[in-house]
């Protein structure tokens, strides 16, 4: 290898080393952002659930700086096999912790409408639950990325059912607390909407996960990805 083929290796470590940096430190903020928006609705603290919203700006931003360096780098070096696999992963992984975010933004802003409702028993501290095993499947997922593991990568994948399960538990339960009384309708409608963007959120992270095995294999699972959720089903929804 000459000395210019050096640099260009040299070059393409950094980029991606750079990218890289960028994923974990968005990862890192939307791990915060669903833990602060469980934790502000189990407590019904409106400033932490303001404080969630407009901390997803800067998720937002971190993903429009990974997807510019990242399609810059594809344009101006025209990277070849695993350099350009490697970027890929990193606009997909990206695009997947922004959608995380958005649903956590989400969770804060029904969190503003919860509070100023009677509380439904259980329903905030279930959700936070929920929120936690999404965000420790999501920590492992990252760092799987960084390890390149693909057996807990795998893992994380395969945990997605209990995901699922939680919330097909949650969704039985709010028709419960609305059948027995008229009044929690309204509060169990937006209780399971979050409990549905956290089972979404498990999907993202899921996806995440598969991404990780392909940049380590070169190949995506090719086994039917594990889920569990049945209300589709159960409530008569097209799937």
């Amino acid at each position: 290898m000459n000395d210019n083929e050096r640099h260009i290796v040299k070059s393409y470590d950094r980029t991606l080393e750079a990218l890289q940096a960028h994923i974990m430190k968005m990862g890192g903020l939307v791990e915060e952002a669903i833990l602060e928006a469980a934790e502000a609705l189990a407590t019904r603290d409106e400033e932490l659930a303001d404080k969630v919203r407009k901390k997803d700006a800067a998720i937002d931003a971190l993903e429009a700086l990974i997807m510019d360096e990242a399609a810059l780098t594809i344009a101006e070096r025209q990277p070849m096999a695993s350099d350009l696999r490697a970027i890929l992963v990193a606009m997909k992984i990206a695009a997947n912790l922004e959608r995380i975010g958005d649903y956590a933004k989400n969770m804060a802003k029904r969190t503003g409408v919860l509070v100023q409702m009677r509380p439904i028993e259980d329903g905030g501290h279930a959700t936070r639950r929920m929120a936690k095993m999404v965000e420790v499947m999501l920590k492992d997922a990252l760092d799987a990325l960084v390890q390149r593991d693909v057996e807990l990568a795998e893992d994380v994948r395969q945990r997605d059912l209990e995901v699922d399960q939680m919330y097909n538990s949650l969704f039985r339960n709010f028709l419960t607390y609305m059948m027995e009384d008229p009044r929690n309708i309204t509060a169990c409608m937006h209780l399971h909407f979050i409990a549905k963007n956290i089972e979404r959120m498990g999907d993202h992270v899921t996806a995440i996960s598969e991404q990780v095995i392909y940049l380590s294999t070169g190949e995506l699972p090719d086994d039917p990805r594990p889920k569990g959720d049945r209300t589709a089903v159960e409530t008569g929804e097209a799937v």
